[in-house]
């Protein structure tokens, strides 16, 4: 395995209400010194949750992103809130998204988003034995709740409208959980 680079210098080049830059000096092992720049997390991390209800079928949103300027069908996430543990943060989510709580949440996985660019990640949990619960949320609109068989993540990750890397990555995450945990 290669050494670490050793971080000569790192400082913030520019902000935002949602982002910090920062740029860092890195010496690699075999000398070469290059400048990197990436996002530093401003929070205390993420959660994606995949809700499975009783009948085998993921709860996914309907929602708008900005950055691709389209509406997408992905699952429920967000922002872990200071003071707030990961499962905290899910149950919280989930009834603010999808209007369900769950009963067991189980971790599948701590992802990178874009590790070139981005130190953060984001938790990802299973959701099951859900119940109705509701919390407001910070949407600026109403989400559209989605149902689709687990049993036909192949579909629906080849949909035109199904588009997140992270979200196509923890359906199989999921898929795979089930197949080992359930008769």
């Amino acid at each position: 395995m290669a050494q670490k680079p050793q971080i000569l210098d790192r400082h913030i080049v520019a902000q935002s209400r949602l982002f910090t830059i920062e740029s860092m000096e890195l010496r690699f092992s075999n000398g070469v010194e290059r400048t990197y720049e990436r996002l530093v997390p401003g929070g205390s991390g993420a959660v994606m949750m995949v809700p499975i209800n009783e009948k085998g079928e993921v709860l996914l949103i309907r929602e708008y992103g900005a950055g691709m300027e389209d509406y997408t069908l992905t699952l429920p996430k967000g922002a872990v809130d200071l003071g707030e543990t990961m499962e905290q943060a899910a149950l919280r989510e989930l009834q603010e998204e999808i209007h369900f709580g769950a009963k067991q949440l189980h971790f599948l996985k701590k992802m990178s988003l874009s590790p070139s660019y981005m130190k953060s990640g984001i938790d990802v949990l299973i959701a099951l034995d859900l119940y109705q619960a509701s919390l407001p949320g910070d949407e600026p609109e109403p989400l559209e709740v989605v149902t689709w068989p687990m049993a036909d993540i192949d579909t629906l990750v080849m949909r035109a409208d199904v588009t997140e890397g992270r979200a196509i990555a923890a359906l199989y995450m999921a898929k795979a959980w089930l197949e080992d945990h359930q008769p």
